[in-house]
């Protein structure tokens, strides 16, 4: 051994240090392990109905964002076009399935409105088809070309078609079928028909109630959905038990039991082909015509009043009666006097009445559940200033009624129509559902940024269900 010299000590190889740092790959395991113990508490807090939010919310939850960023989610998504009577309408959702509970929630939507109606081209239905084709293109924006082939894509045509003469209606439906067995998303033969008006009031109700965050806790707490289209109305709420057998006994087609979110209720619906405002308006003011005249003189048009309309169509020219109503108004100062033109409201309510009080069915308890109303009942009530048409708002059927006679008595070449239309919705809810004077509806276009539609509902039942 050859001693060392103090004085050059042997240098000794350094210490490895362990590094403070560690490997992402144990973060990404201790995320999950904390998404397992989430999960955990969520089964056990579900079980004693303990949890600090609500398991059926339709958004997405702390637990959910955090199992997106560890890349254990994907998104899903649903192409979904309502052909209305008065417009086309185009929904992309973008869903993901909850980890959590292994509900869907909604992320976002692509909304997208076109108008006339797919109806209005039943003479020329290629063009009816290249609207539609338009709106597809606009769904490529929401759904990635690697998603496109199993996405589902439905359009449903309501009340507009339904009125339409079967051949047309057809036609229609077929060149609608062309443009979408040529799209890169996934249709089967059923992805194109008629909606039947049972299932419109049954996804409208869903969506609102969905949006509500209303399912999980019994019928009670959800709303009723009244939805005022152009060609047809509905009307929707859940029954409990005792509702359920006196609403069985009386109308047992109108009763049917809808599973939301392994819940089941019973669901009151019925849709009243004829009752939409257009609809309305059409049989109305066509009443009491005689011969196939295109001129309309109606009680409900102020003297004021020509203006055309088309409907199902044909084009009319609407105005006021031959015998009209004048008013003459003194100013309370001064000797200044006028002579206005008005409707007669007790004309006009009188011929409303006639039409529309006879052809509903009051449900019992209506007026003391929570009421969500919207399409038209949100449209009229924000065109008069009853409701901020950006936020929405709570209106009363004596509201709607005043708003109605205050139109009638107002000459206004603006909205030729208000007065018909706002005394069609007074006498539907007043006549018709049996609501009282002090009724509260609340009124909305969107909830929490998501459109109030039949169309979430179908594409809830799509993915759940399959084409």
């Amino acid at each position: 051994m050859v001693a060392q010299d103090n004085d050059h000590p042997v240098k000794m190889p350094p210490r490895l240090r362990k590094s403070s740092r560690q490997s992402p790959s144990f973060f990404k395991l201790f995320a999950i392990l904390c998404l397992c113990v989430c999960f955990f508490v969520v089964v056990i807090g579900a079980y004693f109905q303990a949890l600090p939010w609500n398991l059926y919310a339709h958004g997405t939850n702390a637990l959910d964002n955090l199992a997106f960023s560890l890349g254990l989610q994907t998104h899903v998504y649903a192409v979904v076009i309502d052909a209305g009577s008065t417009g086309s309408r185009l929904l992309a959702f973008t869903f993901h399935k909850s980890l959590i509970d292994g509900n869907l929630k909604l992320d976002d939507e692509l909304f997208v409105q076109v108008k006339p109606g797919l109806s209005s081209f039943s003479n020329e239905p290629e063009k009816g088809a290249n609207q539609m084709l338009a709106l597809l293109e606009r769904a490529k924006d929401v759904v990635p070309p690697s998603e496109r082939g199993h996405t589902p894509l439905s359009m449903k045509a309501t009340a507009g078609l339904r009125l339409l003469p079967r051949e047309k209606a057809d036609r229609l439906i077929e060149k609608v079928r062309e443009v979408f067995r040529e799209s890169p998303f996934h249709s089967t033969a059923h992805s194109v028909s008629i909606m039947d008006g049972t299932d419109e009031g049954l996804f409208s109700w869903f969506t609102v109630n969905f949006l509500l965050d209303r399912f999980g806790a019994g019928p009670e707490h959800t709303a009723v959905a009244l939805d005022l289209g152009g060609g047809s109305t509905q009307v929707t709420f859940a029954l409990d038990k005792d509702e359920e057998a006196i609403f069985r006994a009386h109308d047992p087609d109108s009763v049917h039991e809808i599973n939301a979110f392994h819940n089941k209720l019973a669901v009151y619906t019925h849709s009243y082909l004829g009752l939409g405002l257009m609809a309305a308006r059409h049989a109305i003011l066509t009443a009491d015509q005689e011969g196939n005249t295109s001129v309309i003189h109606n009680v409900c048009i102020n003297p004021i009043v020509s203006t055309e309309w088309e409907y199902a169509g044909t084009t009319y020219t609407l105005k006021g009666p031959k015998d009209p109503t004048i008013i003459h108004i003194k100013e309370k100062k001064g000797t200044v006097a006028e002579d206005r033109p008005i409707v007669n409201f007790t004309q006009c309510l009188s011929t409303v009445q006639d039409y529309v009080a006879h052809k509903v069915y009051k449900p019992k308890g209506l007026s003391r559940r929570e009421i969500n109303a919207f399409s038209y009942y949100f449209d009229r009530a924000a065109e008069v200033g009853l409701i901020d048409e950006r936020v929405g708002g709570v209106v009363s059927l004596k509201q709607f009624m005043d708003a109605a006679k205050t139109s009638c008595n107002t000459p206004n070449v603006d909205q030729p129509l208000m007065c018909l239309d706002l005394t069609i919705i007074s006498v539907l809810l007043k006549d018709g559902f049996g609501f009282e004077s002090k009724t509260k509806l609340n009124l909305f276009k969107k909830i929490d940024n998501h459109e109030i539609s039949w169309a979430l509902g179908l594409a809830f039942h799509i993915l759940e269900n399959g084409l």
